[in-house]
């Protein structure tokens, strides 16, 4: 089976040489995605609640160009700069999950690209 990349024009591109995405039958993986603006690249300001929507929001357009869903999502990894910012992160990551909710790891690290607080990933199956 050919994996095949995913990407979308709303998106900013990737810091590496590296796809937003890829497909591998019916499932797709996401890179790792921190909360860059689709218009400039950059990271968006704000702490870790704003760069958890804005990641959501990337994931939410990364997932339509491959014709899935926050709701087909199995399994996601989190990686935060501060554990301490686990609870401010996981509130805004529930208003995007409904039971049954998909398996999640979440680890501190030492930094992320471009400075980011938080970043997310995730696999997704139908």
């Amino acid at each position: 089976m050919t994996v095949k990349p995913i990407t979308s024009d709303c998106l900013a591109r990737p810091v590496g040489p590296f796809s937003p995405a890829v497909r591998d039958g019916d499932r797709v993986y996401t890179s790792g995605q921190v909360a860059q603006d689709p218009a400039t690249g950059k990271l968006i300001q704000g702490g870790v609640a704003a760069q958890t929507e804005q990641i959501f929001h990337n994931l939410e357009v990364l997932l339509e160009a491959a014709g899935k869903t926050l709701a087909e999502v199995v399994k996601v990894n989190v990686y935060l700069t501060d554990i301490k910012q686990f609870a401010e992160m996981n509130e805004v990551y529930a208003r995007h999950f409904v039971a049954p909710y998909p398996a999640r790891t979440t680890v501190a690290v030492a930094a992320l690209p471009l400075g980011a607080v938080v970043e997310i990933e995730m696999i997704v199956s139908s």
